[in-house]
């Protein structure tokens, strides 16, 4: 397995480390994923994000390039800022969810999930040989992490020079953390106010102790799982794959009308599908694969589930029949053998 450049870092702190996308993660530390998505959602937390796959698209082509090549409009974009954004595969579907920077006017920043670096460099790269632009894989050159929490700007303010009232969501800005250059954006995948920390492989465990010390609770894969899923975010594998057209979904909004690759097999077809929220009704905790039935009958089934730790409520992603997925719809799901009381709902599943 591969390993991050704070894999040490980890290993010192107790966490447990699984094995994910090939990689060596921390899944959660002594704290428990509990603690430390409570930690996130009330003040702030830090995780280790280096695993995710960094690809820089430049050339005086570049703009156009990924206009056609990605679902939404990186053109929009002005310098210093970042959108969501995905990678179609040309057959309706997706094969990857991203996050787009520009850095420069013919110059951007691609962060792709790390199952799929390979996939979107290659998806890329066949697409760019119409365009006067270049793809270069740039993963092992950064090291990612993330804090995240209400008090993530307060915390961050501590430690850098500029004024972060003055950074808005989804914009970046150069930096430096205890003399390490960083590339700071304000994004994240969590539902709360938080920033996402590029920098040198060999200046991660500097940047990283500088936040903890100051008082960010380190934080696994699980509390981001869980974190995500609460605030309504897909995952690549769960809610997205190859087969998701993402207009049947609550993320449409990332297609823009435009000519891409792959637009006559995603554009204008009919959803027979569609993803949607669930909040069960009675105790038991829906997972992923399991049967959702709507009318006594089959309708879809679990992307994607878990007990809430901010709210503790039984949450889920399904994909179920279009007939089903109106919200307030009662529907069922089936776990270990017994169908329990589920409704439709729109995420996200705290703060409302």
């Amino acid at each position: 397995m591969k390993r991050t450049p704070l894999y040490d870092t980890h290993v010192s702190l107790g966490a447990r480390m699984v094995e994910f996308a090939g990689w060596s993660m921390p899944v959660h530390y002594p704290s428990g994923i509990q603690q430390e998505h409570i930690a996130v959602r009330s003040d702030v937390g830090i995780f280790d994000v280096s695993h995710m796959g960094e690809i820089r698209v430049l050339g005086e082509d570049a703009t156009a390039f990924l206009q056609y090549a990605t679902l939404n409009d990186p053109g929009r974009l002005k310098l210093g800022r970042g959108q969501y954004n995905m990678l179609p595969n040309g057959g309706g579907g997706v094969i990857d969810d991203l996050y787009v920077y520009r850095e420069k006017e013919d110059e951007y920043l691609v962060v792709a999930n790390a199952a799929n670096v390979d996939r979107v460099v290659g998806q890329l790269r066949t697409l760019a040989t119409d365009y006067a632009c270049h793809v270069v894989d740039e993963s092992a050159t950064w090291a990612l992490m993330a804090l995240q929490g209400p008090g993530s700007a307060l915390l961050l303010g501590r430690v850098v020079e500029e004024d972060l009232t003055e950074l808005r969501k989804n914009a970046t800005l150069l930096t430096k953390v205890s003399g390490c250059p960083v590339k700071l954006s304000r994004t994240g995948y969590t539902g709360e106010d938080g920033f996402e920390l590029f920098c040198h492989p060999t200046d991660a465990a500097i940047v990283w102790d500088v936040l903890s010390n100051e008082g960010a609770l380190p934080c696994g894969l699980g509390a981001r799982d869980t974190l995500r899923l609460e605030a309504g975010f897909p995952l690549y594998g769960h809610e997205l794959d190859d087969t998701t057209n993402p207009l049947c979904t609550a993320f449409k909004w990332v297609v823009k009308d435009k000519p891409f690759y792959g637009r006559d097999a995603m554009w204008g077809e009919p959803c027979p599908r569609r993803l949607v929220g669930l909040r069960l009704d009675e105790r038991g905790i829906a997972r992923q694969g399991y049967r959702v039935f709507f009318q006594d009958l089959v309708a879809g089934e679990v992307s994607s589930g878990t007990l809430s730790p901010l709210t503790r409520e039984s949450i889920a992603f399904a994909w179920v029949d279009a007939a089903a997925g109106e919200e307030g719809t009662a529907i069922e799901v089936e776990i270990r053998g017994q169908r329990v009381a589920a409704t439709v709902v729109a995420p996200p599943f705290f703060g409302q």
